[in-house]
């Protein structure tokens, strides 16, 4: 009987590499220290270092760094924030945690990504910031943003979620804007074993603020100057972050292999829309994600071939009920609503095999009736 191929999947590779990782757990047990120490540190020098900014400030979710990130910007109720509808809801979410309002933007039909030719038109006097977000670990386009940006005196927070690994140009994703916020959920492709996220900046007193904000605005001693929350990384999470940094090459390089299996495989397969990658980028591929109008029976056929499959996202944050009082309706991002009803993610982990990646091709190709 053929083994169930999962969307996503982290316990194969963790029976690789367990023993290394029991030994780090037990090293941080035995270090009498378990919240904010040497491991903390450590891993906001090396990380900030990958990309290429000066200052890490680890905190406990990548909906957290979003929001200290805003908020060190001083963005509060009566401001505006552009950002983008086809996104998780942490990203809204984080907005409004600062009483600011979002303001969304369509994007690319080919990339999913924010349409910087519609972020000008949406900037009003109440707009302090954009946020562009990286999505399924490919970067915005920055260079055009940032020229809007700069003429306009906007800030930038980068919401790079799930592009850790990605760049633009020679760059790392989380050097273009004011500050940028990453997670280390474990599904993502620099993932831990629990809830993590960080900021980094190249703006020490940038750096300092949301220092302070994540442990109840304190510098230093028990003393609070400032108002501030409770958002602290701790030092089992670092420690483990840190041994999968130093393997993140690695895992993207294996990721870009998958996605070329996908789409060399997948080519001319009927009814399919393969993934686009923007010039000069590199796209490190945290999900593999096609559009298909026959996106419902497709899934079901791989379903019952035993491949998982996902939607990321099923509906676009701005048609939530949650988010009606900003007052949206269907019709206002035709784009975004077009790609909410044809997307769909294949597996794509670390553990899946060529083998496995191969049977998800050839289950497609079938459906589709295609040769192959």
């Amino acid at each position: 009987m053929k083994k169930n191929i999962k969307n996503w999947d982290y316990l194969d590779l963790y029976k690789k590499e367990r023993g290394q990782i029991l030994d780090i757990v037990d090293r941080v047990f035995s270090s009498g220290r378990l919240v904010l120490g040497r491991e903390v540190e450590a891993f906001e020098r090396e990380f900030s270092a990958s990309c290429g900014v000066s200052c890490g400030i680890g905190v406990n979710s990548g909906t957290d760094a979003l929001f200290l990130a805003l908020r060190a910007l001083g963005i509060k109720q009566g401001d505006e924030v552009i950002t983008v509808s086809n996104t998780a809801v942490p990203t809204v979410a984080a907005i409004r945690a600062t009483g600011a309002t979002p303001v969304f933007i369509d994007v690319e039909e080919d990339t999913f990504l924010m349409d910087i030719g519609k972020l000008e038109a949406a900037v009003t006097g109440k707009t302090r910031c954009v946020l562009p977000v990286h999505l399924y670990g490919q970067p915005v386009d920055m260079a055009p943003l940032r020229e809007i940006t700069g003429r306009k005196g906007l800030h930038i927070v980068e919401d790079c979620a799930q592009a850790a690994g990605a760049l633009y140009g020679p760059k790392s994703v989380g050097g273009f804007g004011d500050l940028a916020a990453f997670s280390f959920y474990p599904t993502k492709v620099l993932g831990g074993y629990g809830d993590a996220g960080m900021v980094v900046t190249d703006d020490r007193q940038l750096c300092e603020k949301v220092r302070r904000l994540r442990f109840y605005g304190m510098d230093g001693d028990y003393y609070s100057i400032e108002e501030g929350y409770n958002s602290r990384l701790d030092e089992v999470q670092a420690a483990l972050l840190r041994f999968r940094l130093a393997h993140l090459d690695e895992a993207v390089r294996r990721r870009r292999e998958i996605a070329a299996i996908y789409s060399d495989g997948l080519a001319g397969a009927g009814d399919l829309t393969l993934p686009v990658t923007g010039m000069g980028r590199t796209h490190q591929f945290y999900t593999y994600t096609v559009r298909t109008q026959a996106r419902a029976p497709l899934m079901k056929r791989l379903a019952e071939a035993g491949i998982e499959t996902r939607i990321n996202y099923r509906v676009p944050v701005h048609l939530m009920e949650a988010y009606a009082f900003l007052g949206y309706r269907p019709g206002d991002l035709p784009v975004t609503e077009r790609l909410s009803r044809e997307i769909l993610s294949l597996p794509l982990h670390q553990g899946l095999t060529e083998r496995e990646a191969g049977r998800v091709v050839s289950s497609i190709r079938k459906f589709f009736g295609s040769a192959g």
